[in-house]
């Protein structure tokens, strides 16, 4: 029996915490650290210099670790400090948005505290959830009572990919394993193996009243290439995809651009010995 920990970025009262939590009890030992508010948009932002506060709760019959803190502060504490072993499987999710692209990659709070386990050496997978049309529509709905079938049916697509994960072992090429799933997605709806699409957005803020500026982001990911065989491709194709995503890859620099960024010269004395 493996010991597993769900976390994620919607906090305690999302309601696709506890449907993931029951669906992943099968494998065994299941413990919940989770943000005590919604902390979207945050990456992997940690408290470094203040403190955090513990708080255990129940959601649904489920014991929850409340925690004042961000996703990945609540990955920390699960990990190191609030059990006496560390788990087999990091589970973050199931995000209410979807996570597919580069763009959002580098700023969900689900993927940040799937990159923290990543970090401490523990396998991570990131689910999210996303939608065809009215994002605003669809997100009031989804934190509604009336979503709790949709949340199930991800759930046990959720509890299946984990399973194959823990039956096969976590790929050796990946830190992170990000899903993306349609939520009218079910256990028979297509599941693909895609690569991180390059994607951007627009503005984030629009102008009020003098200085003050408000959220405007419309949602919309602009593709760079072809989208083909990408987690944003696939998905928009209504397929469930599995994004293999590996942290703070060594980038290039060659040619010209190399030779006039170096120098040679005398190295500092830095007195280490």
């Amino acid at each position: 029996m493996s010991h597993l920990l769900i976390t994620n970025d919607d906090g305690v009262d999302s309601p696709a915490l506890i449907p993931l939590a029951k669906a992943l009890r099968r494998f065994g030992r299941v413990e919940v650290v989770v943000p005590d508010r919604e902390c979207s948009w945050i990456s992997k932002a940690v408290s470094r210099h203040s403190p955090v506060s513990v708080e255990q709760v129940e959601r649904g019959g489920v014991a929850v670790h409340s925690v004042s803190g961000y996703p990945a502060d609540c990955v920390q504490l699960g990990i190191h400090n609030l059990f006496e072993s560390q788990p087999r499987l990091v589970v973050s999710g199931i995000n209410i948005g979807s996570n597919h692209g580069s763009a959002f990659v580098t700023c969900s709070g689900t993927i940040g505290a799937a990159a923290e386990a990543a970090n401490a050496g523990i396998p991570a997978l990131a689910f999210s959830a996303g939608l065809f049309g009215s994002w605003a529509e669809w997100a009031k709905w989804a934190w509604s009572p009336e979503s709790i079938e949709m949340w199930e049916r991800l759930a046990a697509i959720s509890a299946e990919v984990v399973g194959v994960v823990l039956t096969e072992g976590f790929p050796a090429g990946a830190d992170v394993l990000s899903i993306n799933m349609p939520g009218m997605a079910d256990l028979d709806t297509p599941r693909r193996v895609t690569r991180l699409a390059a994607t951007r957005y627009g503005p984030l803020f629009g102008q009020e009243d003098g200085s003050r500026l408000s959220h405007a982001f419309d949602g919309v990911l602009h593709v760079e290439g072809d989208p083909s065989g990408t987690d944003v491709g696939e998905g928009d194709a209504g397929c469930v995809t599995i994004t293999p995503i590996r942290l703070a890859v060594p980038g290039q620099i060659d040619g010209n651009l190399r030779a006039a960024l170096e120098r040679r010269g005398k190295r500092p004395d830095t007195g280490v010995v």
